[in-house]
């Protein structure tokens, strides 16, 4: 079949890291309330961020393909002709396979930070898909793949970033045409992007520091994130893969196979809602609920059971940037979010998945949750951290300094129980509960954006009713937009965060993660990102231990989007010379389990204990539904092992739940899922 070229303009960039982009000023986010001065923020962004990466100069480069179609002149030079009229492409009028690469010599070794792809802009056929991107010095030995991803099927430039390498050849791989249309892959323009001036990651001893995995290409910016059931990844962007901004009623998603790397996308359109900025919970039955965002009363449901999407009734008040929990009765409970549907205080209301309908919570008034942020109630009730308690209740730990016991019977009540010791606000800091009823607090700033950030850190125990709140160690760095993740083991992993906030800009970026020990109170800092990871960015458990960190960015033409992700490989799964641990298996254990019941699990050998963590979503640093429960457990024999599920659902809240088995250093498997309830 004949692949003739055609021409049309290339008009839009897709960026993947801080890279040479004139600004645009992106879509004002809705609002009944007004809209978002964006075009200041970008004109912040584009003066205020980390150094970008300069295009190398092509003096002398040579491009050579696995195959090209020189009787059509698309040949592999045509790549670095500096003519978006001329391409290269795969053999077409004989017989092709796939894979296909590209390779760019350099001439001589330089260092490397990424790739941009020109698609052809005239026609689909030969755009690439799924890709690698793999160095060399000598173009003889090649490492692993340095990136791995999708692109998006369309003309847009594609900027693929990876950590800063020293390397001569570069070499793209097609591993697949995007839209699977065949087995042919083609280019107009391959550059090549240096040294950004960063410092270089430091990685340490990986039984400290921990590793970092190969950047992941996604055909989006994951600005939203969900773990599935059979190892997957959801993530979600807005209406657009690179933007945001108006009510379009549909939302672009893309699911990750985490065994195969493999990323899809697709356009969620059947529910009317753009899924930007809203309240994520994980259901009781395992799906996810999305409320609010851009679509300010909207609610849609995604079920993985099916792979589908259905609206569920609006909400009766419109929101966004909402806080957002399941309840210990299956219930979802959200208050505020002034960010969208009008700016005004947004008393409670609870959704039932018994009956799929709300109910307003009238005497659960915003006010008790409510920052002293400069801009008032616009973002004042932003992201509230909320942590479901027996009996309905909800405790709010913040970001206001104050917290408060929410009742959710009848039209609720909401109770002062005291300040986060001597916290001040902390918006767009972080919270996670690492054991039963015992939250860390970390991080933020005392208003939504352009105020310092704090390295302070608190607990909270609610297990005594009243909070105990004590301060522990202060973080390495300053953060906020940070996000949170229990591990197994009850370690805290604390990533990304600016230290000065400041939406679309990646200066003050926190590079360094640190990982929190509940038995020390201290922190440890991480083996360095390669990419910063801001405002509008996502971090999630694996069922394999491991932690994924990516987003950042979505604000259309701007220089810090960030369509792509990093998987971390925590220490307790390493050896001081980087191989992996032995690591325990579970052998036998239930799918599901009512609260209160004991539990038969096998292992391969034998262990110290279990622990649950319930399957969450993600979305602006927000994940409320993330918890980590130690399991009291007995040892039958070395390799069965008796636990027992609390039978509170304050305590564990019906739902899906990743179960781990830790080893007597504390090396976890992988998860077993478990739904309780």
């Amino acid at each position: 079949m004949k692949r003739r070229p055609l021409v049309r303009p290339v008009f839009l960039a897709l960026i993947v890291i801080a890279a040479a982009v004139v600004p645009q000023v992106a879509k004002p986010e809705h609002g009944e309330g007004g809209a978002h001065d964006h075009h200041r923020h970008l004109e912040i962004a584009a003066a205020a961020m980390i150094p970008t990466a300069p295009k190398l100069p092509r003096d002398g480069w040579v491009a050579t393909a696995s195959s090209e179609e020189s009787t059509a002149d698309n040949a592999a030079a045509r790549v670095l002709d500096g003519d978006r009229a001329t391409i290269w492409h795969s053999r077409w009028r004989t017989a092709s396979s796939l894979p296909q690469w590209l390779t760019i010599d350099l001439r001589t070794a330089q260092r490397v930070s990424g790739l941009v792809y020109t698609p052809r802009a005239d026609h689909r056929n030969g755009r690439i898909g799924r890709y690698e991107i793999r160095l060399s010095l000598d173009g003889t030995a090649w490492g692993a793949p340095v990136v791995t991803g999708m692109m998006a099927d369309d003309e847009t430039v594609k900027t693929i970033g990876f950590a800063v390498s020293s390397a001569r050849y570069v070499r793209l791989v097609a591993l697949s045409e995007a839209g699977d249309r065949g087995p042919w892959a083609s280019a107009a323009e391959i550059d090549l992007l240096g040294d950004p001036g960063l410092p270089p990651p430091t990685q340490g001893d990986p039984s400290v520091a921990g590793v970092w995995g190969p950047t992941i290409g996604f055909p989006l910016v994951p600005a939203a994130s969900a773990v599935l059931p059979g190892n997957k990844l959801l993530t979600w962007a807005a209406y657009a893969v690179d933007n945001f901004g108006g009510a379009n009623g549909y939302t672009q998603t893309a699911v990750m196979d985490l065994t195969t790397g493999q990323v899809s996308r697709r356009q969620v359109a059947n529910t009317g809602h753009d899924m930007f900025c809203p309240g994520t919970s994980m259901l009781a039955d395992g799906r996810i609920l999305v409320t609010g965002g851009s679509n300010a009363t909207k609610s849609s449901i995604y079920d993985p059971r099916t792979d589908a999407w259905s609206s569920a009734p609006d909400m009766t008040v419109g929101r966004g940037y909402q806080g957002q929990t399941t309840l210990s009765t299956g219930e979802v409970f959200t208050v505020g979010g002034s960010w969208s549907g009008g700016r005004k205080a947004k008393a409670g209301e609870l959704y039932s998945p018994k009956t799929n309908k709300w109910r307003s919570l009238p005497n659960v008034s915003a006010a008790p949750f409510l920052t002293a942020d400069p801009a008032g109630v616009y973002r004042a009730d932003n992201h509230a951290w909320l942590f479901a308690a027996s009996g309905g209740r909800v405790f709010h730990a913040g970001p206001s300094a104050k917290m408060n016991w929410v009742d959710t019977a009848g039209q609720g009540k909401v109770t002062d129980a005291g300040t986060r010791g001597d916290s001040r606000d902390a918006m767009n800091g972080n919270a996670v509960m690492y054991d039963i009823g015992k939250i860390l607090t970390l991080g933020g700033a005392p208003a939504y954006e352009k105020a310092d950030a704090t390295k302070a850190a608190y607990t909270v125990d609610i297990t005594g009713g009243t909070p105990t709140v004590r301060r522990t160690a202060d973080m390495a760095a300053a953060r906020a937009y940070v996000n949170s993740v229990v591990l197994p083991d009850g370690t805290v992993m604390v990533v990304g965060g600016q230290s000065y906030p400041v939406p679309f800009s990646d200066q003050t970026s926190v590079l360094v993660p640190e990982l929190w020990n509940p038995a020390t109170g201290k922190f440890t800092k991480l083996a360095t990102m390669a990419t910063p990871r801001n405002y509008h960015s996502v971090a999630n458990l694996l069922p394999d231990g491991t932690v994924f960190s990516g987003g950042g960015g979505l604000c259309g033409k701007c220089a810090t989007n960030h369509p792509d992700g990093q998987i971390f490989v925590p220490p307790y799964l390493l050896n001081p010379d980087g191989s992996r641990k032995p690591r325990p298996v579970i052998t036998a254990a239930p799918v599901a389990a009512a609260g209160g019941a004991a539990v038969t699990i096998g292992t391969d050998r034998a262990v110290k204990g279990f622990s649950l963590v319930r399957i969450s979503a993600v979305t602006h640093s927000v994940d409320n539904d993330q918890r980590r429960v130690p399991l009291s457990s007995t040892a039958i024999s070395p390799t069965s092992h008796r636990a027992v599920i609390p039978s509170d659902p304050g305590i564990a809240p019906p739902g899906n739940y990743l179960l781990f088995a830790l080893d007597n250093v504390g090396t976890p498997s992988v998860a077993a899922q478990l739904r309780i309830g």
